[in-house]
């Protein structure tokens, strides 16, 4: 075939392909799916919370019901949301009387603002780490809110500016046992409490802690045979997201359980002498958990329920062997993908927040999906974080894993490396690009290489004859 019967061919196909993903930009609406299986299992009834995260920043809390309508939904714009916490009847907080109704929902969000409502200390760190927005023109104020969703009245407000809108933001936030709301702060590495008034009233701080120097990194990052280089498990800077701490949980005795990302740990700290008086996992040890979100301590059972996002699995373990007691990852041939988030529910199914495949999964005792909210486009919950049933919320807990029905994790294989490559592509692609589309743009780019080349050697061939 010579040259110019190839780049007709070519030039042909790679026209041809550019229609047909034309078409599908403008043909594809594959909407949002609900699926319920009765045979499968009973769903826990009531409503479900979600807090989103978003690809972009169009954060937003959606309140979706069991056949997929949108109930209520909040949204902010420039924004993404984290942690949320349903009060529960009798529960009180800063600001108002203990609940009857439920409608009071206290959540985190980042917020982009504009320069000009940014101190300037807060507009100087590195491009490097403004994920596409320039670093002079915004700052992210985080916020932590009490908020009547019954007619959207913010009743109580916590708020700080930092420097950027991700590794910077507030993931997490709940309302403790005297009535005060203890959060995390990523970009500032602490955890504190603060009254009604908005005064701090205890502080903690991981520099102060378990950074490089301390008993503690001495004893679990240096120790552990699990890491190669323990100064990547240091403070390097002051912008550095070396904790990614994304939860924290107030137990019976009055400590705080903190989920430590980046340590693949889960601490617990007694708020009376900022000690720490326990740990589960160890850095490095991707077989406990790796990169985990949202664990959920079902500590009358001695068991910890979390998201173990990195390892695509939801996964129960017992606290002081951490052996796994119960695990799921994903329908055979769906795998889950960065799940961040998973709670039991009184009933003994759990529901699953499946980040990067944007759906919820409700699934029985034995890992059969009973419900599940799928959107396939992002159109509702773009990358969401966190899924709450109301309005029982992630304390209510119920039976451990081991009094479920076994289950064994799906072997996905293959599968499950193609759509982490599909689900990845949507931090850059259009939402509507699922693996066909990703195939056909592939291949207009190799056709269009192929031209390139070919036009390069059309030219190389005219200089050689002068």
């Amino acid at each position: 075939m010579d040259q110019r019967t190839r780049v007709l061919v070519v030039g042909g196909a790679v026209l041809l392909l550019v229609v047909a993903l034309g078409v599908q930009a403008v043909a594809i609406d594959r909407g949002t799916v609900v699926e319920q299986d009765a045979e499968a299992g009973e769903p826990y009834p009531g409503n479900t919370l979600v807090g989103v995260h978003s690809w972009d920043n169009d954060g937003r809390l959606v309140e979706i019901t069991p056949d997929g309508e949108i109930a209520w939904e909040y949204a902010i714009d420039d924004s993404r949301f984290f942690g949320i916490d349903p009060l529960r009847e009798g529960e009180a907080a800063p600001g108002i009387e203990p609940q009857e109704d439920g409608n009071v929902v206290l959540f985190a969000l980042g917020e982009v603002i504009p320069a000009e409502n940014c101190d300037e200390e807060h507009l100087s760190y590195e491009a490097t780490f403004s994920h596409g927005l320039d670093p002079h023109e915004h700052c992210v104020k985080n916020r932590v809110i009490l908020m009547d969703r019954s007619n959207e009245e913010i009743v109580w407000e916590h708020n700080w500016h930092d420097e950027m809108i991700h590794w910077h933001e507030v993931h997490d936030a709940v309302v403790t046992e005297d009535g005060e709301v203890a959060i995390i702060d990523m970009g500032k590495n602490r955890v504190f409490t603060v009254n009604e008034a908005g005064e701090i009233t205890w502080e903690w701080y991981a520099a102060d802690h378990i950074d490089q120097g301390t008993e503690f990194f001495e004893e679990h990052v240096e120790a552990s045979p699990h890491v190669d280089d323990p100064d990547d498990y240091a403070k390097s800077s002051e912008v550095d997201d070396w904790i990614h701490w994304n939860d924290i949980v107030e137990t019976e005795e009055g400590n705080f359980h903190l989920s430590v990302r980046n340590y693949d740990m889960l601490i617990k700290v007694d708020p009376e002498t900022d000690e720490i008086v326990d740990t589960i996992g160890q850095p490095g040890n991707h077989s406990v958990m790796q990169h985990q979100h949202n664990p959920q301590h079902l500590e009358e059972h001695g068991t910890v329920l979390i998201a173990d996002s990195e390892n695509n699995r939801a996964v129960e373990i017992d606290a002081d062997t951490e052996e796994v007691v119960w695990e799921y990852t994903g329908p055979e041939g769906d795998p889950l993908q960065w799940p961040r988030d998973a709670d039991r529910l009184p009933n003994g199914n759990t529901i699953i927040t499946d980040s990067r495949n944007n759906r919820i999964l409700e699934v029985s005792p034995s890992g059969e999906v009973v419900w599940q909210f799928e959107d396939p486009d992002g159109a509702v919950i773009p990358l969401p974080y966190v899924a709450d049933r109301l309005p029982v919320g992630e304390t209510a807990g119920g039976p451990p894993g081991y009094e479920l029905d076994e289950r064994t994790a799906a072997d996905h294989g293959v599968t499950e490396q193609v759509r982490e490559a599909e689900t990845l592509a949507r931090w850059v692609l259009p939402g509507w690009m699922h693996l066909p589309q990703l195939l056909n743009l592939l291949a207009i780019v190799l056709g269009s290489a192929w031209l390139l080349g070919e036009g390069a050697l059309y030219g190389w061939r005219r200089y050689r004859a002068r």
